[in-house]
């Protein structure tokens, strides 16, 4: 193993801690230790079924222990891990096969075997090989290596898979923010697959923090229950899911008083919701922003107002640059709309053996364009206002839905509010 690479890291952690949880997933309990013996089991299996340097480990799980322990695995070989969201459909999950070419599938117990793939584990089998001899030989790793490709679709539906590596996800950690503090307890109610768990192991190893998994499907009462049987400490969830547990009956009995933060994003945040989970959950609201290709972008902090969590997605998060561009590439004027840009150490290295696309997305300098459009305020809080293909054009000015929604939502008498695009005939 070499030093500043995620298996040298979680080695190093479970020799520190080797009785602390790392997983909580029903009624398993993975400690650090465990997991980086599992680990060394499963990679010797892996190794034995073909699995080498610079090949790819395709994952049909659930967001699980086990998911967690193969992904380990497959990065002490010098592998390359590919989750497949298990909601994607089979041309998606084809084609994702087809271009990744995976050594080896690991599928969940009753999902079809996918076609194409040499050498399969099913989830059942995954057990009796954590206790294998640790492998014989062990490539040098360095953090210059990949160990993911995460999927996301554009515009016309196909996945593209952008590839991060050892150093993005060390790079990754200090952003995380308030996110992170040593020895939280933390909800995952994300499919594993996503980039908020893909590229986030070095962060959760450097400050030991415990993940604490919501089952599937994912049920409020069931997130309330683990927030207050678990301690957690960092709640996490889209609005939609928190403005399900908010509405939930139990949550008048339920003890969330080991929260010191609740953190929500993906989507407009009302500001509505802002104030009703800081004041029921008793702790500060983030908000979060990020993409596939960023991994990490920008966030409120601890403290903001709820006009500000409401309103913004924040500042650039630590170790991020951040700007808006006009069409043509160039600078944007104080205040105004431009295209934004963000550039990293935990950004992407590019899409999975396509140059052309991620030509289109990261430029040579290393600024990848999210596609969506915003403004920063005199605060340095970067307001959205939707995405690039989003706006229209209503006499003569430039119209952006989400900020339509936002002038919707603030009526008492509406609830939610979505705006849609329809033909309209031209008089």
């Amino acid at each position: 193993m070499t030093k500043g690479t995620t298996v040298a890291l979680l080695r190093d952690t479970a020799q520190a801690v080797p009785d602390g949880e790392a997983f909580v997933d029903g009624t398993t309990r993975l400690t650090f230790g465990a997991w980086d013996r599992a680990a060394d089991g499963l990679a010797t299996a892996l190794a034995d079924r073909g699995v080498g340097r610079g090949d790819v480990v395709a994952l049909l799980l659930p967001s699980s222990a086990d998911y967690a322990t193969c992904y380990a695995a497959a990065m002490r070989l010098g592998a390359i891990t590919t989750g497949i969201n298990l909601r994607l459909g089979p041309a998606e999950v084809a084609s994702i096969v087809e271009r990744t070419r995976p050594a080896l599938a690991v599928v969940d117990d009753g999902i079809e075997l996918p076609a194409g793939v040499p050498a399969v584990l099913r989830r059942s089998d995954l057990v009796a090989l954590y206790g294998l001899d640790p492998p014989s030989s062990r490539p040098r790793l360095d953090p210059s290596d990949p160990v993911a490709v995460v999927w996301t679709s554009g515009t016309t539906g196909v996945p593209k898979g952008a590839v991060f590596d050892h150093a993005n996800l060390r790079d990754m950690a200090p952003g995380a923010g308030a996110l992170s503090a040593d020895g939280d307890r933390r909800l995952s109610p994300l499919p594993f697959a996503h980039v908020g768990y893909m590229t986030r192991m070095w962060d959760e190893l450097v400050h030991r923090i415990t993940t604490v998994i919501t089952p599937t499907p994912w049920k409020a009462g069931g997130a309330l229950r683990l927030i207050e049987e678990e301690r957690v400490t960092v709640g996490q969830g889209v609005p939609t899911q928190w403005a399900l547990m908010l509405t939930d009956p139990t949550l008048s009995t339920t003890d969330v008083s080991s929260l010191r933060l609740a953190s929500t994003g993906a989507a407009r945040v009302p500001a509505e919701l802002v104030r009703e989970m800081r004041e029921r959950l008793g702790c500060p609201v983030v908000v979060r922003y990020a993409s596939t290709e960023a991994s990490l972008i920008t966030g409120t902090r601890l403290g903001d107002p709820d006009e500000v969590v409401a309103e913004t997605v924040g500042r650039a998060s630590e170790g991020v640059e951040l700007r808006l561009v006009g069409e043509g590439g160039g600078p944007v004027g104080a205040g105004d709309v431009g295209m934004v840009q963000c550039r990293s150490g935990a950004a992407m290295r590019g899409y999975w053996e396509d140059p052309e696309r991620t030509a289109e997305v990261l430029d040579p300098e290393g600024w990848v364009s999210t596609g969506d459009l915003g403004w920063l305020g005199d605060d340095g809080n970067l307001r959205l206002v939707g995405r690039r293909t989003e706006m229209y054009v209503r006499g003569g000015y430039n119209v952006y839905p989400a900020e339509v929604e936002a002038v919707l939502g603030e009526h008492p008498a509406v609830d939610r509010a979505a705006v849609v695009g329809l033909p309209a005939p031209v008089l």
